[in-house]
């Protein structure tokens, strides 16, 4: 799962791309009011790509936070 923000419609954009592909699938766009926790958790992980201090460790444990995130709201 890939993971963008629309910060103009405030939506979270779920897509997906397959290992060694250079193309992406839009799966679905969620506005915030639907989840808020997904939202606010990508928020963090953009900010985290641009802080001087940046740490590929947190920034994957953060991305599975998001990834969790999202697969709890699409089993409901």
């Amino acid at each position: 799962m890939l993971f963008a923000i629309d910060l103009t419609t405030k939506e979270v954009i779920v897509s997906e791309s397959q290992k060694g592909s250079a193309s992406i699938t839009l799966i679905e766009r969620i506005p915030n009011h639907k989840n808020e926790l997904l939202y606010d958790a990508l928020l963090v992980l953009t900010k985290m790509t641009r802080s001087p201090q940046f740490d590929m460790n947190s920034f994957k444990a953060m991305d599975e936070v998001c990834q969790m995130l999202y697969a709890k709201y699409a089993e409901e």
